[in-house]
């Protein structure tokens, strides 16, 4: 991997630490807020709560009060009716002392109600003093282990900032700028591919870009505009050869298709051909073994490929691989990377069955 692609890995990296801890900074103010607005919330219903003890208590005096003013005025009114001289005048006072009785009677009805419900609110007083004190212990360790938090989020703010900064000074000025520019518009600027596809936008890679990302070379996705990059690590690891395991069909000997390795191929190097039979001719294709590009053109000949392409095949290894040709023709330049995956994983083990086949026989030679 180049060491922009890997220092941008780390500048990502870096920027959404830097970002979830600044977001977390800043909530902060707002939880505290939130904590003391609940704290204010049950200070209110004490609050309530006690102005209502008190106005019940003020209330009860004051129908008291009425109930000895009204009981004077009876006394009063008695004392006078002994000296009055009529019957009217007498008729008057005993009318006053009756409505003097009922103002009693309604009064005492007032602390008879204020009695009964004096009882639910003390034990509304004493449940939203309780839950005071209970909410204050809690919000004050809430608060506290904020106040922690926030601390320890500055300090790694701090160390990540460090780590950003020492990112962006190992990457190149121009990659950097796009990096920013992608980030500023689409929240990232830089993008993993897995499985031939960009992570980020979904979006499928043409197998010769999917090479050159798994080859460590700097790739902007054609889609996104993201940099590519490829974490080996993250990949579905193919099946290792082992000899202990079931040994891989034999390809046959009269077959219309078949696939082909050659290590040395006409100077291109790694190659694999794919042969083709079809009505007493035959055809020729060839990859490059590390890219999957076709090379050259289909080369066609008469006769069947075991004997038209006898010198390509005398020293190469048999592959199981078999294609229809209107596959080949589909893939056109280019082998999918899925294609081109299985023929190195048959490639592993053909090669494994020769070199156990060779300790085979230097163990155990033919009888003279």
């Amino acid at each position: 991997m180049l060491p922009d692609v890997q220092n941008l890995i780390d500048l990502q990296l870096a920027d959404r630490e830097v970002l979830r801890l600044k977001e977390e900074i800043t909530a902060l103010p707002k939880r505290v807020a939130a904590i003391e607005e609940k704290l204010a919330g049950t200070k209110a219903v004490l609050e309530n709560a006690t102005i209502a003890v008190k106005a019940d208590e003020a209330n009860r005096r004051k129908y008291e009060t009425a109930i000895k003013d009204a009981q004077q005025k009876i006394s009063k009114y008695r004392d006078q009716s002994l000296e009055v001289k009529t019957n009217e005048q007498y008729r008057a006072l005993m009318h006053e002392i009756q409505f003097a009785e009922q103002d009693i009677r309604a009064n005492e009805d007032k602390i008879l109600e204020l009695m009964v419900n004096a009882e639910a609110r003390e034990k509304s007083v004493k449940a939203a003093e309780l839950e005071l004190k209970a909410e204050m212990a809690e919000i004050e360790k809430e608060k506290t282990e904020a106040r922690e938090r926030n601390a320890e989020d500055e300090k790694q703010l701090a160390e990540w900032n460090a780590k950003r900064e020492k990112a962006r000074a190992g990457v190149d000025p121009d990659l950097l700028r796009h990096y920013d520019r992608v980030s500023k518009f689409r929240g990232s600027g830089l993008s993993e591919v897995r499985d031939q596809q960009c992570l980020t936008c979904r979006v499928m890679l043409r197998p010769q870009t999917y090479n050159d990302v798994r080859s460590g070379q700097m790739v902007i996705c054609e889609s996104c505009q993201r940099v590519l990059y490829y974490n080996p690590a993250n990949e579905i690891a193919p099946e290792r050869p082992s000899l202990t395991a079931k040994r891989r069909a034999r390809p046959k000997i009269h077959i219309d298709k078949a696939w082909f390795y050659r290590p040395d191929f006409e100077g291109i190097g790694e190659a694999f051909l794919a042969f083709v039979n079809a009505q007493g001719s035959s055809s020729r294709r060839v990859y490059d073994a590390h890219t999957g590009r076709k090379v050259g053109d289909t080369e066609f000949r008469s006769a069947e490929f075991t004997t038209a392409f006898a010198d390509d095949i005398r020293s190469a290894i048999r592959l199981k691989g078999g294609l229809e040709e209107e596959q080949l023709d589909e893939w056109a330049e280019e082998l999918p990377m899925v294609i081109l995956d299985e023929l190195n994983a048959d490639l592993k083990v053909a090669r494994a069955e020769k070199s156990h086949a060779a300790t085979e026989t230097s163990q155990h030679p033919a009888a003279s």
